[in-house]
């Protein structure tokens, strides 16, 4: 069954229609269904332009609707990863709002967020973002399907979708209280998804998305750099050798500055390979006296958290604009753990605290999160097709083993992104 009918039927279905056993059509090639209200329903195919509209007619008396099911991973509760099943029937993802688009997902790949959510990780920030005003039951989210980003092709745009037309292969990477992307198909906020570079593969584009805004929103949004402030800065990676690291390694030698890594000893090389100036072994007992030895730096991203900070604090340039960022936050966790007034304040009075102790030694200090950047996208794939960043992926899976991925990823000391393929298993 086409793409087409599949959607015609789910969104007839939620909407309450009654189906034929044939799609109706008019001369234009347009599927018809009659909505509750008694209008029509026009839903053009993938190649057609994928919009809807909504024609005063007499209803259609029709049958059951079919074929409205995808595959996914679902987390039944927050158990952990014991908790992730395969379903073979999961709904169809439906387009709410005008500016959205529903994706095809070619190819996944595994974060370490995904097995933290299935924990119940964030949960309490996560459901308020999902429903502020708390209408919905506890665990109204179950089953969540997990994973954070994708590459795909478009099947469908909202009414208000200029920038992307069906057909168009892009990649995306969603924020955590979205339903995520271990599915055939996925539903995304037009400003979430860009145009892929078509250089890449799938599977190695679908590696990139959610660890590069993550380290962009740390390095531009936080950080302050950018292709023309980045130049001859001092930089120091704290876990150069994970995702975000050696994207961060890359995008910082893409606009001319000079980086320092901390990793294991057998990721030397591969930071080198990627342009590291110099690489540091996480392990040996003179870390701090290293890395004040190549100090001062312009900027320490932190994606390590822990004893670190206290002595990376002190390899900054003092009384500049120099920056301490840092992606481990208690945030979450004190949410989780406190309540979310109760988190919230102690998180503020955490930071505070740290930004005062900071500024009175002449740095500043800052958390950073993973924000969805569509336009970053944008830039983050011109600067792939320049050649300037290329894709660090470990291993490729079959669909049916992302928990075999995940436990994996969660025993660490990976040396590149896990992708999964997810279309053609699918079919």
């Amino acid at each position: 069954m086409s793409y087409a009918l599949c959607r015609w039927r789910a969104l007839a279905t939620r909407a309450g229609a009654q189906l034929p056993l044939q799609a109706p059509r008019d001369n234009r090639g347009l599927l018809l269904v009659s909505p509750p209200s008694g209008g029509l329903l026009l839903a053009s195919s993938a190649a057609g332009g994928g919009s809807l509209a909504t024609a005063p007619a007499r209803g259609l008396c029709c049958s059951v609707a079919r074929a409205s099911i995808m595959p996914a991973w679902q987390l039944q509760s927050y158990g952990g990863l014991d908790a992730l099943r395969y379903n073979a029937n999961t709904p169809f993802p439906i387009i709410v709002y005008p500016n959205e688009v529903v994706v095809r997902v070619h190819a996944s790949s595994l974060n370490p967020i995904d097995a933290a959510m299935s924990r119940g990780y964030g949960a309490r920030v996560l459901n308020t973002m999902r429903d502020p005003l708390r209408m919905n039951p506890r665990d109204s989210e179950l089953p969540l399907v997990l994973g954070r980003d994708c590459s795909g092709v478009i099947m469908e745009c909202g009414v208000s979708v200029k920038h992307f037309r069906p057909g168009d292969e892009v990649w995306l990477a969603l924020p955590p209280w979205k339903q995520g992307t271990f599915a055939e198909f996925v539903v995304a906020s037009a400003n979430e998804v860009a145009h892929r570079p078509l250089r890449l593969s799938h599977e190695e584009a679908a590696s990139i998305p959610y660890v590069a805004l993550t380290a962009w929103s740390a390095l531009v949004t936080t950080g302050g750099l950018n292709n023309k402030t980045a130049r001859g800065k001092r930089v120091l990676i704290l876990g150069g050798s994970g995702g975000v690291g050696t994207f961060a390694v890359q995008l910082l030698k893409a606009w001319g500055a000079h980086v320092t890594a901390t990793c294991s000893e057998d990721a030397r090389p591969l930071l080198a390979g990627l342009g590291a100036d110099h690489t540091l072994d996480y392990r040996h007992r003179d870390l701090p006296e290293r890395a004040r030895a190549l100090s001062p730096f312009d900027l320490v991203l932190d994606g390590v958290g822990g004893s670190l900070e206290q002595w990376a604090l002190r390899c900054l340039r003092p009384w500049t604009s120099a920056k301490y960022v840092t992606l481990v936050t208690p945030l979450l966790l004190n949410a989780d753990r406190y309540g979310l007034g109760d988190g919230m304040v102690k998180s503020g009075l955490t930071l505070g605290r740290r930004v005062l102790s900071s500024f009175y030694s002449g740095v500043h200090y800052r958390w950073g999160f993973f924000t969805p950047n569509g336009p970053a996208l944008d830039d983050i794939a011109e600067l792939v097709n320049n050649k300037k960043i290329r894709p660090v992926v470990e291993k490729v899976l079959p669909f049916q083993d992302v928990l075999k991925g995940l436990h994996a990823m969660e025993r660490g000391h990976a040396r590149g992104k896990t992708v999964v393929t997810i279309a053609s298993a699918a079919r």
